[in-house]
């Protein structure tokens, strides 16, 4: 296992990228803890699988280093840097058996054949591929192929990182759940230092202590599941993270009020004087529809999804959506919304502004 460390990083695929519209990665410093769960979260195109090759190797970086427990890596190659990588489709040898593509990568550090069988065995049970160990690999679905590939990237015990580049696009949807589970119960019994690429916030959000949220190659914000949830640090943040995102109004700040659309809305802190483009970002959850008071909406559709539904609703010219839970009482004559204060954010030029506390 191994401290990570990306210093000054950015990297451009064009020739004498020069401006910052030339890279796919934009500079980036960052430490990355030694046996830490860390997601790399965005949608397609953002740099993460960018970022993930730089630090296997695969890609050496346009500026900056990466350096593993402060050595500086930046100029070794794949094969030196003792890092497992497992990626979007599944590389497996279909001629050999399942226990022989785990034993594979520890045959080749010239382990001793009976902490060979002792580790295979181990790591088959915990991702569930004790009952095919025996059979070869060509026969077999793309769904076991590719819990082949996760088995083999945690066979190792002594890896610096293991990485992981969308690993379960091709496995069915009711395994997702289920090898998800496997791969942070693997984590917390081995504590390998982990990186996981996704464009999927419920894989990131579930598997990661630490989620590193990433838009047009740069890292907008890194932090816990919870942080990105409650405390975007920028609006495509709150866009991004939770189903459905985070609402956004503009607004007039004034203090300890938000003035939206001509009314005045309590929020939880204090700000100062804030210049540019201000809004008042609030989640689904924390919306409540009233009677009287809050800002008039017109309701457009609702949807059932289960243990909740979501409200869609008009205030003057925006769209807005409200999650109300199981049981919530509601009927379509409550025809305003009520913010909870202490959950509202506020954003200035897309990025938010801390207030102080009241």
């Amino acid at each position: 296992m191994a401290q990570i460390t990306l210093s000054n990083l950015a990297h451009t695929y064009v020739p004498g990228g020069a401006h910052e519209s030339d890279f796919a990665l934009k500079t980036l410093n960052h430490v990355w803890e030694e046996g830490g769960a860390y997601a790399l979260l965005g949608p397609s195109g953002c740099g993460k699988t960018t970022l993930l090759n730089i630090i296997s190797g695969l890609i050496m970086p346009s500026h900056g280093r990466v350096l593993f427990d402060g050595v500086d890596v930046t100029a070794l190659p794949a094969e030196k840097r003792d890092i497992a990588q497992v990626f979007q489709f599944p590389v497996v040898y279909d001629t050999m058996t399942v226990r022989e593509n785990l034993a594979f990568p520890l045959k080749n550090r010239g382990l001793a054949m009976p902490d060979i069988q002792a580790r295979v065995a181990l790591i088959a049970e915990m991702i569930g591929l004790e009952s095919v160990l025996d059979q070869r690999a060509r026969g077999l679905t793309a769904d076991a192929k590719q819990k082949i590939s996760l088995a083999r990237g945690m066979v190792r015990e002594s890896v610096n990182a293991i990485l992981f580049d969308e690993p379960l696009t091709v496995i069915d949807p009711q395994l997702k759940w289920e090898l998800r589970t496997q791969l942070k119960s693997l984590h917390r019994e081995f504590g390998h230092t982990m990186i996981y690429v996704t464009h999927d916030q419920v894989e990131a959000l579930t598997f990661a202590d630490t989620v590193v949220m990433m838009h047009e190659g740069r890292v907008l914000q890194m932090g816990t599941p919870e942080s990105l949830f409650e405390t975007p640090a920028h609006t495509f943040v709150g866009h991004f993270i939770g189903s459905p995102g985070m609402n956004f109004f503009d607004a007039q700040i004034e203090g300890c009020d938000a003035m939206i659309y001509g009314q005045r809305i309590p929020l939880g802190r204090r700000y100062k004087s804030l210049s540019g483009r201000t809004q008042v970002g609030i989640r689904p959850e924390y919306i409540q529809f009233t009677k009287e008071g809050g800002l008039p909406a017109v309701i457009k559709h609702i949807e059932d999804v289960g243990r909740r539904r979501i409200v869609h609703a008009e205030v003057a010219e925006s769209l807005v959506k409200v999650s109300l839970p199981d049981g919530y009482s509601f009927d379509t004559t409550m025809d305003r919304i009520r913010f909870n204060p202490d959950k509202i954010n506020i954003f200035v030029d897309g990025w938010r502004t801390e207030g102080e506390a009241l």
